[in-house]
């Protein structure tokens, strides 16, 4: 039985200390190396300030060193939380106001970045400092967390708040001991993996590669945020590295599609690519699974608040370009609910909101207790015990098969004209059935009743022509009444689309 994350990691550090354990650019350590330098850090800390169970932040580019910090405030009995060094100074500041971390690990280099917001009681560790390490230190670290139990916080991630102020989901270990275990038996993850790390450090794809370096020694190749507007050095880096498996928000996975990169550099090493935190277009996934036909693809679902996620799906049938891939079934140990505005079960066919309760639930959002309450609930269904489900703010719907299908977002189905419209429904008609954009997004306003199309493309398109052959698809109420034409549609941290940014930029917010 284990408690905490490190346990996985000592195992694999002893099992394959020459391995490499992580590669960036030209730079490459081993498990050994890595292990001995994370305890060498992780002995500085606790000398630093002996707690457990608070907040550490990193704040440093995905790097070796954040893994290093990472594993290192794992072993110190500590949450780790990831700072973004390219978010504003106000967003950091308001981040670090509301959780408080006891120590920063940074570099000398970005100190002088953060030093302005950093309060006068945190202490500072910084990574390129030499620590010296000896097995003496690892024993100590050892015993402090026996000292523990699987349900203490593991780590922290901010995620946008509606008010402005970010929220720190707090996830602990157990709830990473379920989904290692699930996805490692149930999708075949073997001891010779080499991951393509795409994904922000801040974001929850970057700690599940994290625990697959720790249970599975995979080895994790970081592609540098950088290389995200150059989709053609990532495939040659996937190429180079003989990468075996990604893990990507399906952004990346449209643009390489639509520059059709993988007719020019062949990836015969990549079996398993996975994709979560947005709809991936069908067109653009029959392009991946045309050239990369021994691959398994994997669709996966669920919000942070969920470890890691709920739901998945083995795309193991043909789909037409219009017809929109399942989110699938239940992962194991994990429940889902449909619920109806009645907060009744749904019937097969009929949508409502779908809710999570099980292992896998976040602990809530840290210092937040108001959101934590509001988010998670006491289950309706069940009136005889405390039970906590995790509303997710989905709407959802059973196929005739089981399948679960996602149809869009609570705050993305707007009453206009008085008909319910999920604005995706739109994007999907606008981008992969009738393909009349390379990428798009629609944006509701209340204040001024418009349905608004931002779209990318070579070219810019009419609004008579938009609304000739939209109309053709869609009714009257929900055809866009304005469309504009922008370089490119912005995405958050977590690589999402930013609806909000998108509204504020261009002045449609209902924000006063």
């Amino acid at each position: 039985m284990r408690i905490n994350l490190i346990e996985y990691f000592l195992e694999t550090a002893k099992k394959y200390p020459s391995r490499t354990a992580i590669i960036e650019d030209d730079q490459r350590i081993s498990f050994a190396e890595l292990r001995q330098w994370a305890v060498a850090l992780s002995y500085a800390m606790v000398e630093t300030i002996n707690v457990v169970n608070v907040p550490i932040a990193v704040f440093l580019p995905k790097s070796i060193n954040t893994v290093i910090a990472d594993t290192a405030i794992t072993y110190s009995g500590n949450i780790y939380m990831n700072l973004d060094v390219k978010s504003p100074l106000k967003r950091i500041d308001s981040i670090i106001d509301l959780i408080q971390p006891v120590i920063l690990v940074t570099s000398q280099h970005y100190f002088d970045t953060i030093k302005p917001v950093l309060p006068d009681s945190i202490k500072i560790c910084f990574i390129d400092e030499k620590y010296a390490f000896d097995e003496k230190q690892e024993d100590l670290l050892l015993k402090r967390l026996s000292r523990l139990i699987d349900t203490d916080p593991y780590c922290i991630i901010n995620t946008s708040g509606s008010t402005g102020t970010p929220k720190g989901v707090v996830l602990n270990h157990k709830s990473f001991f379920d989904f290692i275990e699930w996805s490692i038996n149930t999708l075949e993850i073997d001891d010779e993996e080499i991951i393509g790390s795409l994904s922000p450090a801040v974001f929850d794809i970057y700690v599940y590669e994290l625990c697959m370096l720790m249970s599975k020694g995979s080895t994790i190749v970081l592609l540098p945020d950088r290389l995200s507007a150059f989709p053609k050095k990532i495939l040659e880096i996937l190429k180079k590295e003989n990468v075996t498996y990604i893990f990507w928000v399906p952004t990346i996975m449209v643009n390489i599609a639509n520059m059709n990169l993988l007719s020019k550099i062949d990836l015969p090493e990549l079996k398993t690519v996975w994709f979560a935190g947005e709809v991936l277009p069908t067109k653009q996934y029959n392009y991946w699974h045309r050239h990369l036909l021994d691959a398994k693809f994997v669709n996966l679902y669920g919000p942070i608040e969920i470890t890691l996620d709920c739901t998945y799906y083995v795309v193991d049938r043909e789909f037409d370009d219009s017809e929109p891939l399942p989110i699938g079934y239940a992962c194991r140990n994990t429940s889902l609910l449909i619920l109806n505005d009645d907060d009744r079960l749904c019937v097969r066919g009929e949508e409502g909101e779908l809710c999570v309760r099980g292992t896998s639930l976040a602990m809530g959002y840290y210092n937040n207790k108001e959101k934590t309450e509001a988010a998670f609930t006491q289950n309706p269904l069940n009136t005889k015990y405390p039970e906590i489900i995790y509303r997710t703010g989905d709407i959802v719907v059973e196929n005739e098969r089981g399948e679960i299908m996602f149809k869009g977002r609570r705050d993305t189905l707007v009453k206009h004209l008085g008909y319910r419209i999920e604005l995706g429904e739109i994007e999907h008609v606008v981008v992969n059935a009738l393909k009349l954009v390379s990428n798009g997004c629609v944006v509701y306003s209340q204040h001024s009743k418009e349905i608004v199309l931002f779209y990318e493309n070579d070219i810019e398109l009419s609004a008579s022509d938009f609304h000739k052959l939209i109309s053709q698809n869609l009714p009257k109420y929900m055809v866009p009444t304005k469309y504009v034409k922008v370089d490119s549609i912005p995405m958050n941290t977590n690589g999402k689309v930013d609806r909000l940014q998108l509204s504020k930029e261009f002045g449609y917010t209902d924000e006063k």
